[in-house]
């Protein structure tokens, strides 16, 4: 029932998708466009975001707050994937093509992996290795984009100041 239905839908489709692809693109579609681009953020913006989110990583399993260090974990691998398609393809000084989807898929298939390893034993130690070497593995990335002076290093304080790292804590504080 699926297949025929699918089928259905691209045969339907189809037709509007080939007088669009006739047809150039109004002044108005281009104007949307533009403001539309005009408004994207940047990939610099979405990694402020991911370093918010593996800084609070930290101090959640630090505290030994496994759920919590859960969560800003999988932020920061869903915020990696958004960085990645902000941008995919990065440009070197030389021009060359630096392929950052190859990088993320490195990165998750390793130290990511590691990371989430670490947090499912509930082990500190293997997850403050794993930690490290994801930073390493950041830090790789930023080289190979010519962005040397791109330096993550451990957090010393938490990103947000407001959030309970105490995995006993109740509510309300």
């Amino acid at each position: 029932m699926g297949a025929i239905v699918g089928f259905g839908l691209s045969q339907t489709t189809r037709p509007r998708i080939a007088q669009a692809a006739d047809t150039a693109p109004s002044d108005g579609l281009l104007a949307d466009v533009k403001t539309l681009q005009d408004k994207a953020v940047d990939q610099s913006h979405v990694m402020v975001s991911v370093a918010y989110h593996f800084n609070n990583l930290w101090f959640a399993a630090k505290s030994h707050h496994w759920a919590l260090a859960e969560f800003y974990w999988n932020e920061t691998r869903s915020h990696l994937r958004w960085a990645v398609r902000v941008i995919p393809i990065r440009k070197d000084n030389a021009g060359r093509e630096v392929n950052l989807p190859g990088i993320l898929e490195a990165m998750e298939n390793t130290p990511l992996t590691q990371l989430k390893d670490a947090i499912t034993a509930k082990d500190h130690e293997r997850f403050e290795a794993a930690y490290k070497f994801s930073l390493e593995t950041c830090y790789a990335c930023h080289k190979a984009a010519d962005k040397p002076y791109l330096r993550p290093r451990m957090p010393d304080r938490p990103a947000e100041p407001m959030m309970n790292f105490d995995p006993e804590a109740k509510w309300p504080l």
